[in-house]
């Protein structure tokens, strides 16, 4: 009982940040959101780029976006390189933090425990931005062996199952990408961890409702809501629906 509060921490850590994970993913079917709102402009970009005949700026955007995960892959292994040294001084962490006001002094477990927390977040990340960048080779290889714009062999229904298929990979790039971004914020409340298990938890909510907030209700969101035209179904259309369905 004596580290309850420790493990409660934690507890309230890993479902804010899985149970968010499934939120967003989960709603992203039913609701506006950043997500679902940018596979509509890529598969757009994906249409456009068939009727183009260059196509270096595309390769270029790819090329750019697969850099980013680049950035962010070689900057999660500089980091799990400081936690895997940090454990190795964790008698001399532990009396630098023990020097801090409201700080109080953990037990050696719950002092590796954090730093183990924390590498796997890091780690996770990687994954996640390794895999994004596999998936723009991937998308970068669609856009090279695309059907050009004066083919004629290539049927309407061709060009838009190939834009369609291309905005996916593109679309679950991006995904693969925001995961791992998103692991970042999730490390900036682990590091409250080492503080107090009061502040990781208010940490671990605080983070969850920013992500929410940017996802779901953000400025970003509406601006791109804005440069979209949705129409309603009009009555014709959903009266076929029902047909159909019955």
């Amino acid at each position: 009982m004596e580290n309850y509060l420790e493990y409660t921490a934690l507890a309230w850590f890993i479902v804010c940040s899985a149970g968010y994970t499934w939120y967003s993913k989960h709603h992203a079917h039913k609701r506006a959101c950043l997500s679902n709102t940018l596979n509509l402009y890529r598969e757009d970009w994906m249409r456009v780029m068939l009727q183009r005949g260059n196509r270096m700026s595309d390769t270029s955007v790819v090329g750019n976006l697969e850099r980013n995960g680049a950035f962010f892959a070689s900057s999660c292994l500089l980091i799990l390189a400081g936690i895997i040294t940090a454990l190795g001084y964790t008698s001399e962490a532990m009396e630098i933090f023990a020097s801090m006001p409201l700080s109080p002094v953990p037990t050696r477990e719950i002092w590796e425990l954090r730093l183990l927390v924390l590498m796997v977040v890091f780690i996770y990340a990687f994954f996640k931005f390794t895999w994004s960048m596999r998936m723009y080779n991937f998308l970068a290889v669609m856009i090279g062996s695309a059907p050009l714009a004066e083919d004629t062999k290539t049927t309407p229904a061709g060009r838009e199952a190939f834009a369609k298929s291309a905005g996916k990979i593109c679309d679950l790039a991006g995904d693969a990408f925001n995961l791992g971004l998103r692991s970042y914020y999730y490390a900036l409340s682990v590091v409250a961890w080492f503080f107090h298990p009061v502040a990781f938890m208010i940490a671990s909510t605080l983070i969850v409702y920013v992500l929410y907030r940017r996802e779901f209700h953000s400025d970003a969101l509406n601006h791109l809501r804005a440069g979209k035209v949705f129409e309603e179904p009009s009555p014709a259309s959903r009266a076929k629906a029902k047909d159909k369905e019955g």
